[in-house]
């Protein structure tokens, strides 16, 4: 297995989207009908038929990426609009039973509930997904475990699925909690290289557990056919600001722990049971989270890690095109975040007010 040639922080993302209906908010199994209307192959099908997903090229801005991703939102929008449907981006859908929904007709995804029964059929969620090019394959796997360290960031900035059939949770990222029930989902293990990596993935081709990587759905992952580090731990993006902020957030991180690399920075990692924990007490509490920030079990609120981080990585952001897109990170976290939001729209109206404003959040 050979790890693609990709420059290096080149970016790609991708963003899953719910088809609803406007009146009412349901998932409605139209995605088909939506991408004929489009005729963008910008544009594909996803796991549910009720679902559609929106792929950049590849960019060296992060800023290049969201106006990219911002014109194809308007795309999507206005074709949504002619055909009397709309689109929402949370990491759930607030109010839909996932019983009712329709899988897309694709091979891929019919193995998924084959395997996984009721919790593959469970799988009406969403997300931002952040492919990140690297340059050479001996970085692939510190990258990874650095990534690792620092996903409380990235999940408590997009935790966007406090919502289940209607009822809160309790969890800010009720999809962290849905999706790390598929046998290949959750955490990657803490490979030590990159000749483990490869060891580890051929053994379970072997033995049949995957057919191919891309089954592999791991939070974190190398994609060695495309050359990159793919960040998959993200909620849905409600808004552009949302996608923007969690973009810019991922691919400065992994730019600035590519410079550490680069300056033979000593490579220290947390434990694996304190990722774990962390990423459970995000999942939890999102931007409320107090997470352990050293192996001293030294602990931090999130929101001053992420402001802390936010601050640090502006150079960065600078280098690489995406200080306009960190700013948006900001604006994230000074208004508590999408779960926050959907919480105050139920207070004040109900579970189909949380769809109402996701609606509006995505044309904003």
């Amino acid at each position: 297995m050979e790890f693609a040639s990709s420059a290096r922080s080149t970016l790609g993302v991708e963003w899953e989207l719910a088809v609803v209906d406007p009146d009412d908010g349901a998932m409605v199994p139209r995605a088909k009908a939506l991408l004929a209307e489009i005729g963008d192959e910008r544009f594909d099908k996803e796991f549910l038929a009720g679902m559609i997903e929106l792929i950049t090229g590849v960019h060296r801005s992060t800023d290049d990426a969201v106006d990219e991703l911002r014109s194809m939102r308007d795309l999507a929008a206005d074709a949504a609009d002619r055909l009397g449907l709309a689109l929402i981006g949370a990491g759930t859908h607030p109010t839909c039973d996932w019983r009712e929904q329709e899988q897309a007709d694709d091979p891929r995804y019919r193995r998924v509930v084959e395997r996984s029964r009721d919790w593959g059929r469970r799988l009406v969620i969403f997300g931002v997904h952040n492919h990140v090019g690297v340059e050479d394959p001996q970085k692939v796997v510190p990258l990874l475990r650095t990534m690792l360290d620092r996903l409380p960031l990235v999940l408590a900035l997009s935790a966007s699925s406090p919502f289940w059939g209607g009822e809160d949770t309790g969890f800010a990222s009720h999809r962290t909690m849905l999706f790390q029930q598929l046998p290949t989902g959750g955490l990657p293990p803490a490979f030590l290289d990159w000749h483990e990596y490869r060891r580890a993935t051929d053994e379970m081709l072997a033995a049949g557990v995957v057919r191919d990587l891309g089954e592999l759905r791991w939070d974190l992952r190398p994609s060695p056919q495309l050359g990159t580090l793919e960040v998959r731990v993200a909620d849905g993006a409600p808004s552009i600001d949302d996608l923007a902020g969690v973009t810019a957030l991922t691919h400065c991180l992994i730019e600035e722990a590519s410079r550490a690399l680069d300056d033979g920075a000593p490579q220290l990692h947390l434990p694996s049971w304190l990722v774990r924990e962390n990423k459970w007490r995000t999942a939890r509490y999102g931007m409320d989270a107090t997470i352990i920030a050293d192996e001293e079990c030294a602990l931090q609120p999130v929101r001053d890690a992420l402001a802390e981080t936010i601050e640090r990585l502006a150079p960065v952001a600078a280098d690489l095109g995406a200080s306009r897109s960190l700013d948006a990170a900001g604006r994230v976290l000074e208004r508590g975040g999408s779960a926050a939001q959907q919480r105050a729209d139920f207070e004040q109206g109900g579970a189909q007010a949380v769809v109402r404003g996701l609606v509006e959040a995505f044309r904003a």
